[in-house]
């Protein structure tokens, strides 16, 4: 049984995912209180609420103070609104990743509309205001998924939340998190504002090669990790 005090924020938002795919988004379905659905996935309420207001951003669900949290967009907005994981070692998330997400980033520069756009520089903005890892790994997924989602692909989009399940496994959370020095976390800064600036500026060519450095840049640090770290275990 999972504790219900655990911080992640991942699982907790791809479990809510689960949970809207059965109520109409209609904004006027109700979803549970944020301490009920804490108790039902087994997840800390800081982690649920993180994931709410993740998918708050992505306009799936809508929120108002006394009232509680709705499936869909906000009421106003309804006129204009647009498997389980696999075990895997990081070496075959970032091949698949590598393989992948430049051609998503790719796709996204010739589609993505001005709101997706917007939504994905708030992310950022979530980002880099985020000083624990576990909002880090939740707004860092929100990023590359709004990318994904803005491609109108819905295949593509659920081979990205394949990939992006192994966020979910601790070890792979923990060595994410050991291979964020402060430069690489400034460094990583800067390739996802230049991914969205390519996407923003319907560049595909750019944008697939911003999001292969990225993808490159943060698969030789975890090499670069492991590769020290089983070197100490030898030692």
């Amino acid at each position: 049984m999972v504790d219900r005090d655990q911080d992640n924020s991942t699982l907790a938002l791809d479990r809510i995912r689960g949970l809207l795919r059965g109520i109409p988004a209609t904004g006027d379905g109700r979803l549970p209180p944020e301490r009920s659905l804490a108790e039902t996935l087994g997840i800390s309420r800081r982690s649920v609420r993180r994931a709410l207001e993740v998918l708050e951003a992505e306009g799936l669900v809508w929120r108002r103070q006394g009232s509680g949290t709705f499936a869909g967009p906000r009421p106003e907005d309804l006129a204009s609104a647009p498997a389980d994981g696999l075990a895997a070692s990081f070496t075959e998330v970032m091949e698949v990743r590598l393989r992948v997400e430049p051609q998503l980033a790719q796709l996204a520069a010739l589609r993505a509309r001005p709101e997706a756009v917007q939504r994905m520089r708030d992310i950022i903005a979530r980002l880099d205001a985020t000083d624990d890892a576990d909002g880090r790994e939740l707004w860092d997924s929100a990023l590359h998924r709004e990318i994904a989602r803005s491609t109108e692909n819905r295949f593509f989009l659920t081979i990205f939340d394949a990939i992006d399940r192994s966020r979910h496994d601790d070890s792979w959370r923990a060595i994410r998190e050991r291979a964020r020095s402060r430069g690489n976390i400034a460094l990583y800064q800067g390739q996802h504002r230049a991914i969205v600036d390519a996407i923003a500026e319907h560049d595909p060519v750019r944008a697939g090669a911003a999001m292969r450095d990225h993808i490159m840049t943060l698969n030789d640090s975890l090499l670069r990790l492991t590769s020290l770290e089983a070197l100490g275990d030898v030692h």
